[in-house]
């Protein structure tokens, strides 16, 4: 396979991406950034569908070829809550909000590949071009489904990607089953009599009580866990008191769990209810649980994952393709999508970047052309 022609221009992909960066917005907010997109895809008069979870965005092209299958094609395009500490010439003109995840990269390379494909639709069946919003906590891929995204876009697979900090720009990884775990988050609340400090006998001591769930509920990992099976339990949070001589009444943990097996997520969630209440009744407590299960894990379908692995080992731009690195702990909720249209789902590396969700992270401009030459790729062996 030779390499495709450069269009748009890196400079082109490199002026869009910038643009994003300057003007990112969080989960649901990202008006400006949806209205960008909508113009861009006009100025190459692709066929756009607003309005699914409010900002996003579907465009289309038909392949002159006639009549096959269809695929779509995602990218997330919403920031984070972080206040952007790179000094680079395009960061952030929003106080308190970055792109410290890729997402303006992302968009762009989607952008750039449906302007090249529009260029040249030399394929069979259709592509649908999906701008998601809300990616980070928020479930806009959930959103778009429940608004009707495969109803109005029906596919036949559906396909992403995330940029991948540590791993070398030209590289990338392909998993044959999970990829990202599934995300749940907690706030537990524990109840008892306050007292005074001096007299901890005349209360209930929730600040024990609290410190002693820490570390008991680590056993439904260590013990609990099947040892080929990956989870982690974090408590994140710990709210108790305010001043040096009184037992709070109160104390509030909040945290996450996360592992890749819905059995084994399940069977945890069970676990920590019962745990928890444990505690709650031998310290004499009362227990309030909001217990929320966010994004299931991201399981590729192996047949897809296959088509992904092929693409990427014949295009000369990419100089090594990873099949053993192990899944993310991270999660993604393209995991949505993956529940209900067989797919896959890659990463792309960033070379030598600053951790996602960093206030120094910056997307690798020079993995904008690469991954408009994966989509072309990907849309040119599985339509062509």
């Amino acid at each position: 396979m030779t390499a495709f022609e450069p269009y748009p221009s890196a400079d082109q992909l490199h002026q869009w991406r910038h643009d994003f960066h300057r003007h990112p917005e969080i989960a649901f907010e990202e008006h400006r950034t949806s209205a960008r997109i909508v113009e861009l895809l006009r100025e190459a008069d692709i066929e756009v569908h607003t309005g699914l979870a409010g900002t996003g965005v579907v465009a289309t092209i038909e392949g002159t070829r006639g009549p096959g299958r269809t695929i779509g094609l995602r990218a997330d395009i919403d920031a984070l809550a972080i206040e952007e500490a790179t000094e680079l010439e395009w960061a952030s003109t929003t106080p308190g909000r970055m792109h410290a995840c890729g997402h303006d990269g992302h968009t762009t390379m989607l952008l750039g590949a449906a302007w090249a494909l529009a260029r040249n639709p030399d394929f069979t069946g259709k592509v649908h071009f999906i701008f998601q919003p809300a990616e980070e906590n928020e479930g806009g891929a959930r959103v778009m489904i429940e608004e009707g995204l495969f109803d109005l876009f029906p596919m036949d697979a559906v396909y992403g990607l995330h940029n991948w900090p540590g791993m070398a720009v030209g590289e990338a990884a392909v998993h044959s089953g999970p990829s990202m775990a599934a995300f749940d988050v907690f706030t537990l609340r524990l109840s008892g009599r306050g007292c005074h400090a001096a007299m901890p006998h005349m209360g209930d001591d929730v600040i024990l009580a609290g410190c002693e769930l820490v570390t008991q509920l680590q056993g439904l990992i260590s013990r609990e866990r099947p040892a080929h099976q990956p989870a982690v339990l974090s408590v994140t949070q710990f709210h108790g008191g305010d001043a040096f001589n009184v037992m709070p009444g109160t104390v509030e943990l909040r945290g996450t769990l996360r592992c890749f097996d819905p059995a084994l997520r399940e069977y945890l969630e069970k676990r920590f209810r019962e745990a928890i209440q444990a505690s709650a009744d031998f310290h004499g407590l009362t227990v309030e649980l909001d217990y929320q299960s966010r994004y299931p894990a991201t399981i590729n379908d192996a047949e897809q994952a296959a088509h992904c692995a092929e693409v990427l080992e014949s295009m000369p731009e990419i100089q090594k393709v990873h099949y053993d690195l192990p899944p993310c702990m991270a999660s993604e909720d393209f995991a949505f999508m993956l529940e209900k249209c067989p797919g896959a789902y890659i990463w792309m590396g960033n070379g030598d970047s600053a951790a996602l969700h960093n206030p120094g992270y910056d997307f690798n401009d020079a993995l904008a052309p690469l991954g408009v030459a994966w989509w072309q790729a990907l849309v040119k062996h599985l339509l062509g």
